[in-house]
C-alpha cells in the first residue's frame, strides 16, 4: 500500500464516518433502532433536507486543517492553521465567499461554494475563533481560549497533523519517534486555538500521534500503546490515558456493540470521542463494520464515525472503503485533491 492510499483512506474514511453518523447524531439508540431496525443504520440515510452522504463541521474543519498545513507546516504552522479555521468560520457565517479583504482570505477552499453551509458546528469552535490566540499554555495548564472546554471538536479535526508528520519523516534517517512527537505537539497546540482544557488538547495530540504511526504501517494496538507511553510524559494526561485504556480493555473482551460503546461515554468530550473511535477500529477488523459500529449509539455519532473512519482509512487504505459510500460522498473530489497535494508537499 502506498502513502497516497493511506492519506486518501484516512481523509475519505473520516468523511464517510461523518456522513453515516450525521443524520442520527442527536438520536438515542432506542430511536435509531426504532427507525432503522435492531442493527441501526447500515448505509447513508437521508437527513431533514432529503439528502444523503452529507458531511458536517467535522470534515469541514479537517479539510481546513489540511489547507492550513499546506500553507505552512513549519514554524508558522499554528498561525497558518488558525487562519484556515477563520476561513472555515466564514463558511459558517456567510452563504457565499465574502470579499477577500482580510489577511486570512487565501486558499482555494474559501472559493468552494458547497462548504458554505452550517453543519451543527461546536460552540467552542465558533466562540474560540472570535478570540485572539496569544499562544499555547504550558503543558497540562489551561489554554488561553475557552480554558474549561474539552469538547470533541479538537479531536475530530486533528488527523491531518499525523498525516503531515508522517509524510515529513519518511526518509530512513528520520526518527519515527520524532514524527510521532511532532504530530502530538502540533495537534495539541492547534487544539488550543479553540479549546483550552488540557484533556481537550492532549486527546487531540494523542489522536494525531496514533495516525502518524498508522501511516508508518504500525498496527493499531501497538500504536495506541506507544501513544499512551508518550502521553504519560505530559502533565494533565490522566483523563485521556484512562479513556484509551478503557477502550483497549473493552475491545479485548470481544462482542462489540452499541451497549459496549455507551459504557465509554457519549463522545461529546474529546477523550470519549477518541476512545470510542479507537474501540470501534480495534473491535471490528473490517473498515465497513467498524464504521457502522462507530455511529450506531446514543452519543455524538458523526464525530465518532469521523475519528473511526480516519483510523481505519489510515490502517487499510482507500480500497478498503466501500465504493457505495465513496461515490455519493459530499466533497469527495475536494478531499482527493487535498490528499494529493498533501502527499506532494516536500517534507
Amino acid at each position: 500500500m502506498n502513502v497516497l492510499d493511506r492519506v486518501l483512506g484516512c481523509l475519505l474514511g473520516g468523511a464517510i464516518g461523518d456522513a453515516l453518523g450525521a443524520p442520527i447524531e442527536f438520536q438515542s439508540l432506542r430511536e435509531i433502532r426504532r427507525a432503522y431496525g435492531e442493527e441501526g443504520v447500515s448505509d447513508y440515510v437521508t437527513d431533514w433536507r432529503g439528502k444523503a452522504g452529507l458531511i458536517t463541521d467535522d470534515t469541514q474543519m479537517t479539510l481546513f486543517t489540511v489547507e492550513g498545513l499546506l500553507t505552512d507546516g513549519g514554524s508558522a504552522a499554528v498561525e497558518a492553521v488558525r487562519a484556515a479555521y477563520l476561513r472555515w468560520l466564514d463558511t459558517q457565517d456567510h452563504k457565499a465567499p465574502p470579499p477577500a479583504s482580510l489577511p486570512h482570505h487565501t486558499g482555494l477552499l474559501r472559493e468552494e461554494g458547497w462548504l458554505y453551509s452550517r453543519r451543527a458546528p461546536g460552540n467552542a469552535c465558533l466562540s474560540g475563533l472570535h478570540r485572539p490566540f496569544p499562544g499555547p499554555a504550558a503543558w497540562g495548564e489551561p489554554g488561553p481560549v475557552n480554558p474549561d472546554s474539552k469538547g470533541c471538536g479538537t479531536v475530530m479535526r486533528s488527523a491531518p497533523f499525523g498525516l503531515l508528520a508522517a509524510l515529513a519523516h519518511q526518509a530512513p534517517a528520520d526518527s519515527g519517534e520524532r514524527a510521532v512527537r511532532e504530530a502530538f505537539e502540533l495537534s495539541a497546540v492547534c487544539a488550543q486555538i479553540t479549546h483550552g482544557h488540557p484533556t481537550g488538547y492532549l486527546a487531540a495530540g494523542a489522536f494525531a500521534a496514533i495516525i502518524a504511526q498508522l501511516m508508518a504501517s504500525e498496527a493499531l494496538e501497538p500504536a495506541v500503546r506507544r501513544t499512551l507511553a508518550l502521553l504519560a510524559t505530559y502533565p494533565g494526561h490522566e483523563e485521556t490515558t484512562a479513556a484509551l485504556h478503557a477502550a483497549m480493555e473493552l475491545a479485548a473482551k470481544g462482542q462489540p456493540g452499541p451497549e459496549a460503546i455507551e459504557s465509554l461515554g457519549g463522545a461529546w468530550v474529546a477523550e470519549e470521542a477518541l476512545a470510542i473511535g479507537v474501540y470501534c477500529a480495534l473491535a471490528e477488523p473490517e473498515a465497513d463494520r467498524a464504521l457502522l459500529l462507530s455511529v450506531n449509539h446514543s452519543g455524538d455519532s458523526d464525530s465518532t464515525g469521523s475519528v473511526c473512519g480516519n483510523l481505519v482509512g489510515a490502517l487499510y487504505g482507500r480500497d478498503a472503503l466501500p465504493a457505495a459510500w465513496l461515490l455519493p460522498l459530499e466533497g469527495r473530489e475536494t478531499i482527493e485533491r487535498l490528499a494529493a497535494e498533501l502527499v506532494a508537499t516536500p517534507g
